[in-house]
């Protein structure tokens, strides 16, 4: 035999082993369940992330809700391509007023996330959502703009097949504790250092 038959024969022989391996474990997972899931760091693309999420939703037939608790001044392209691609599949709240260090008034600033919050909480009660974004919420818990046990009390008492993606820096820890799934974005390089804006498609 050789050499290179040798080598596709082990390689095959490998291969057939890892997948009987993975099947098995595929197949040991029964659990369905709605997730909540938690997109922190400081890397850049926890957003983009869950609307990546929002746009595989969507594409399954069910609806998506966006409540963004800190961004609500900006115009971005995923929104605006989400609602031109399936305008009744999006359900979209921008309710904040900008960065706490924009608005500089920490009254207004807790008012803006106490309406953003409870759009949440209805949308998050509303059984034709399959998925309900909650972006920058963990900026708001950050700053005391809403209590964390409340938070966390909602969020648990969301319908068993509703899936939830909270996104934002410094996610508090029984947050992540409480959650099914938390990644975390690590920031390695960023084009902001070198001078570069904020740029249209890429940051908004």
């Amino acid at each position: 035999m050789s050499d290179n038959t040798q080598d596709t024969a082990r390689h095959k022989a490998k291969m057939a082993h890892r997948k009987a391996v993975q099947d098995a474990e595929v197949a040991s997972k029964q659990i369905e369940k709605g997730l909540l899931m938690v997109h922190t760091g400081t890397g850049k693309g926890k957003s983009t992330a869950a609307f990546g999420l929002a746009l595989r939703m969507i594409g399954r037939g069910r609806k998506v809700g966006v409540v963004q608790f800190i961004k609500g001044a900006w115009s971005t392209g995923e929104k605006i391509a989400l609602e031109a691609m399936a305008p009744d599949m999006v359900e979209w709240h921008a309710l904040g007023e900008g960065f706490t260090w924009e608005t500089q008034d920490k009254a207004r600033d807790i008012a803006a996330c106490r309406k953003a919050w409870e759009t949440a909480r209805a949308m998050m009660a509303n059984p034709d959502f399959g998925l309900v974004i909650l972006d920058e919420l963990n900026i708001a818990l950050r700053y005391d703009y809403l209590p964390l046990d409340e938070v966390l009390a909602g969020l648990a008492a969301r319908p068993e097949t509703l899936h939830v993606v909270v996104t934002g820096r410094n996610a508090k820890a029984p947050l992540v504790e409480a959650a099914d799934l938390v990644t975390e974005m690590t920031l390695v390089k960023h084009h902001f250092k070198a001078g570069v804006k904020t740029q249209e498609g890429i940051e908004y």
